[in-house]
This record gives structure tokens, sequence and C-alpha cells, in this order.
């Protein structure tokens, strides 16, 4: 009787799986290699050519892992299983390409990089390199049943941030990375220079950075409270700079820069950073960036203001850093277009103007 039965495919020989550029591995992956649990165990004996990096991850050398497979072991450990059971993020079989080139990189689910190993990977020259960290932070939904063990320190959202990907690794957004590496430091220079450069290196805008870490619910802590009053002021300074260029560059006419604005023998109507007299147009930048318990009030008083000023034929334009940054030429048109219909309005009430 002849039987039918399927070969298995061969094995391949274990110093060809780790010919690769990056020679790391998932137990998922050695068994779709055809390597058993129990080959995988004498490998990694304590004298042994592999070793276990983290659980379920194999680093197919002896000797320190590299910056690269460190971070890729967190992720390959943090990243979800697929039902079919290979490993995290991974085909079942990821081929050594000739020469030793890097295979494709993995997509890793529900997985990325954080904190401080994720500013790094922004360019951050205030964040330690990565070889100096103990720990890489990598943030998973909240359900995950994972546990910080190893490199691998585990943190937890409600909802994944979409990752950027910096050098083949998927990473958290600035203003993320920031709060999840603030959580951890307690050095309040290292949190004020982490929170500067987020601004001054264009990184992202202080009102998002504030939002991360109000939903953190790290803004009791005394060190993070003044690096942000810090944080806010750096963002001014920018937006301000932004805004005399925009001025300049396109040709606006020259307003009265950063005055309080009352009625005659009145009352103070507030304060905004260009007035031009003549065509009675304020322009204010939004650089607000309060606590969460300071924003509903400071909303209210800044549509009371604007309310009242428009009430007297002043038009007010409101801008924002971001769209400072990112389409000044449009902001300029917005101006110029306000400042062109002045002349189809009814004359504003006289109003004085003071420098503050």
């Amino acid at each position: 009787m002849t039987h039918n039965i399927p070969l298995s495919p061969r094995p391949r020989p274990l110093h060809a799986l780790a010919d690769g550029r990056r020679r790391l591995m998932t137990a998922a992956q050695l068994r779709a290699h055809g390597v058993s649990a129990a080959e995988t165990s004498e490998q990694c004996r304590p004298d042994g050519p592999w070793q276990q990096l983290l659980p379920n991850v194999v680093l197919l050398h002896p000797g320190p892992p590299t910056s690269d497979e460190r971070l890729h072991a967190v992720l390959l450990y943090a990243a979800r299983e697929r039902t079919s059971g290979t490993a995290p993020g991974v085909p079942a079989s990821v081929p050594v390409q000739p020469g030793g080139e890097h295979p494709p990189v993995p997509a890793y689910a529900e997985a990325m990089i954080t904190g401080l190993a994720a500013l790094t990977l922004h360019g951050f020259s205030a964040a330690p390199p990565l070889s100096a960290l103990e720990l890489i932070d990598v943030l998973v939904p909240r359900l995950r049943r994972l546990r910080t063990t190893g490199c691998a320190r585990v943190v937890r959202t409600t909802a994944l941030p979409t990752a950027v990907e910096l050098t083949g690794v998927p990473v958290a957004p600035v203003a993320r990375a920031l709060a999840d590496a603030v959580a951890e430091l307690t050095d309040p220079g290292t949190v004020r220079r982490l929170l500067t450069e987020a601004v001054r290196g264009g990184h992202c805008e202080p009102a998002a950075v504030v939002r991360e870490l109000n939903r953190a619910r790290l803004l009791s802590r005394p060190h993070v409270v003044d690096a942000v009053d810090s944080l806010v002021a750096e963002g001014r300074a920018l937006a301000e700079q932004r805004l005399y260029r925009m001025v300049r560059e396109h040709a606006l006419p020259e307003p009265v820069w950063n005055v309080g604005l009352r009625l005659p023998g009145g009352p103070h109507l507030g304060g905004v950073d260009a007035f031009w007299p003549e065509q009675a147009v304020a322009l204010e930048l939004d650089t607000r960036a309060h606590r969460q318990q300071e924003d509903d009030a400071a909303r209210a008083e800044h549509a009371r203001k604007r309310e009242h000023l428009e009430r007297l034929g002043i038009t007010v334009v409101h801008l924002t850093p971001r769209k400072l940054r990112d389409c000044p030429e449009h902001e300029a048109a917005v101006v110029r277009t306000a400042l062109m219909a002045a002349g189809d309005r009814e004359p504003a009430a006289y109003v004085v103007v003071l420098p503050r």
C-alpha cells in the first residue's frame, strides 16, 4: 500500500538563519524554519551561540545586541500575535537576502516605540543615545496582556496614535512621546530641555504638548508645570518672530505692535499683538496652552473680548502659530483682505492705543 505522506519543508541550517543583518527572530519564526523549541533552548544555553533577549524573541548571535536589534526586539515582543500563529508583525518566513541584505521591514501590529527612545529617533539632541537607555518604552493598547520585562517597558493607551516610521521603526508622534518620556522623568532640567527643543526645533506646537501632558495627568507635578510655562513662552516668542517676518516679507503695512486698547475714559478692551489704527484691524496670535481647568474660562474671556471689539467696528484677525509656520502666504492674504475691506465698513469707534 502506498501512503501519500506530505513531506515537511527541509529545515534550513541554523547558521544560515543568522546570516541577515538583523539577526533576530521570534520563537514562531524559528518554528516555521523547522527549529524546535528544544533546539532553540539548546542554542540559547548560557554558553551557546544564541540568546533569548525577551520572551519569545531570540537573538541569533552571542554578545550584546545593537541598538537596532534592541528596538526591533522590543517591537517583536509587544506586537500583536497573528491568529495564524506567525510571529508578531512578521511573515512566517523572512528570507535572508543574498549578500546579507536587510529583509523587508515588518509591519508591527499595535505597537510603536515611545518615550525617550522615540525622541532620540525623532532627532532630539536633549534625548540620550539609544545605547544609553536601559529601558525602551513601547506603546500598546490598554487591554493587551503584556508586562514590562528585560529592556522593554510597556506603556498602555486607550487609543493608539498614528505612528511615524523612522529608520524602519514605528514611532509615536512627538507630543505623545514627550508625555510618555516626562512621565518617567524627575529631573526638572531634563524635562525643560526636552519640551523647549520640541518647540524650538519645530517638532510640534506647545498646545499639542500641553494636551498630551494633560491627558497623562502630569500637570499636577510642579517641575512639569514650570517646564510648561517655559514651553509656552518659547512658543510665543517663535510665533511672534514668524508674525514679524510675515508682515515684512509680504509687504503688509506696518502695524503698531503688542498694544492694549481702551475706550477714551472707559474700560480696557484687551491687548492685541498687532493693530492697524487707520483700518481698525486687530490681529491676535492664539498661543494659549492652558491647563484643562483654565480652558473654559480662558475661551470665554477671549470670545468676550473679540465680540466687544467687533461691536465697536474693529475687525479681529485670528492666527495660530501652526498656520503662520505652515502657510504664511495664506495668512498674509487674510490680513491683506481685512485691511482692504476697511473702506467698505462703517467707521469704527475711536479707541486709545496703549503700549504694553
